[in-house]
């Protein structure tokens, strides 16, 4: 299966204070500025194996970070700066009709890096309903409770994107429920973006000033993203975090994933978001109209399971409640842990940063520029190793 990563690192100066990438965006065509000055976003071509991947993955980050020692510069795996100011690279109309629609909440969204997983489109209504049944391993990898500061859940980052940020336009981090088919995945987006847009001109933006500067995809954050024009599904849950936990949950997903075409999908309990018809198929189970095959198979304590007879997905409201679970208390909920395990991730072998740096309720700058150089010197040693077991 052809994957790729992508992910987000703030840049540090020898002190520990972000500052911009400058030339480490130019260290190879995979390597670029992000909307935020002091991030840099790095990517790898398409693997077909996990090895390939992290080849891929420490080859472009030991080029990163052989430049920044020239350059007194440093990366940091957080999802969070913790404590500092950022400044928004953007010049065209996006943040200002966003901010004339959401508030002073979005500038929340600045403060945050993340992660995107590629995957190679297969049976994509089945990869879509997968990837948001799986939302909640984003507590694998949570690297930050911080914002600004203030600890606000052990995946802040996560938390910004879906509640702080959303509160004034409630749609943009409304949870995606699963559905019958690709076309009512977009015409989802497009609703959302009626929405938005209506909400633009209430505040005194003109429409054709929204259209131009909006997409469907911009107007809210979403777990998982299709790409049309490279073939992927993107899922976007993890936040930025140690490269090596990074391919370990490439590799779990992976593994997960590899099962679609090869296995029925199943959804715990009727799917009330999905918009089609339902029809009947053996007297066990349902299937949808377009023949995909999804089966009801009643409620269950033990909601979500991967067998060697199916992937049976939790109904759309256990999933919004482990993922919230996953947000506020990450792999220190039993509910969210023992739920990964029987999708297949092996918990135990996850420890994420979140849970190691946090303990208190507000970190100063000056502990934050400790601990941004602390994992800085981390992601440094994670490259070294990543690259002697390429070699």
């Amino acid at each position: 299966m052809q994957t790729s990563i992508e992910v987000e690192y703030w840049v540090v100066d020898s002190d520990g204070d972000l500052t911009e990438p400058g030339a480490l965006a130019d260290v190879s065509t995979r390597t670029e500025r992000a909307s935020v000055e002091p991030l840099l976003a790095v990517k790898t071509p398409s693997c077909e194996s996990i090895s390939e991947l992290r080849t891929a993955l420490a080859r472009e980050l030991e080029g990163v970070l052989s430049r920044a020692s020239t350059l007194d510069k440093r990366l940091v795996p957080f999802a969070t700066p913790i404590n500092g100011d950022v400044t928004d690279r953007r010049t065209d109309g996006r943040e200002r009709i966003r901010t004339a629609v959401i508030g002073e909440r979005v500038d929340c969204a600045k403060y945050c890096a993340g992660a995107g997983i590629h995957i190679e489109q297969r049976n994509v209504t089945d990869q879509l309903n997968t990837l948001l049944a799986l939302d909640p391993a984003l507590a694998l990898v949570n690297s930050s409770p911080y914002v600004r500061g203030d600890r606000i859940a052990n995946g802040a980052r996560s938390r910004c994107h879906r509640t702080e940020s959303g509160e004034a336009f409630p749609k943009r981090g409304r949870r995606w429920r699963y559905v019958e088919t690709v076309g009512e995945w977009y015409r989802g987006l497009e609703r959302r973006y009626e929405g938005f847009r209506d909400a633009a001109v209430s505040a005194g933006v003109d429409a054709a000033t929204v259209e131009e500067s909006i997409s469907p995809d911009d107007v809210g954050w979403t777990p998982v993203r299709l790409h049309e024009s490279m073939s992927t599904i993107e899922w976007r849950s993890p936040d930025a975090a140690l490269p090596s936990q990074l391919l370990r949950l490439v590799d779990d997903l992976e593994t997960m994933l590899d099962r679609l075409h090869r296995t029925t999908v199943r959804i715990d309990g009727p799917n009330e978001g999905a918009a089609g018809n339902w029809t009947s198929d053996d007297g066990d189970g349902w299937t949808s109209d377009d023949g995909i095959g999804y089966r009801y198979g009643g409620p269950t304590a033990r909601p979500g399971h991967v067998t060697g007879d199916g992937i049976t997905l939790p109904a759309f409201e256990t999933v919004s409640e482990l993922t919230e679970s996953a947000i506020r208390d990450g792999l220190e909920s039993p509910a969210v842990a023992n739920y990964l395990e029987r999708m297949g991730f092996s918990v135990g072998d996850y420890h994420p940063i979140s849970t190691r740096i946090d303990g208190r309720q507000y970190v100063t700058r000056a502990d934050a520029r400790d601990l941004r150089l602390e994992y800085a010197s981390r992601l440094e040693e994670d490259v070294d190793k990543l690259s002697g077991i390429g070699g």
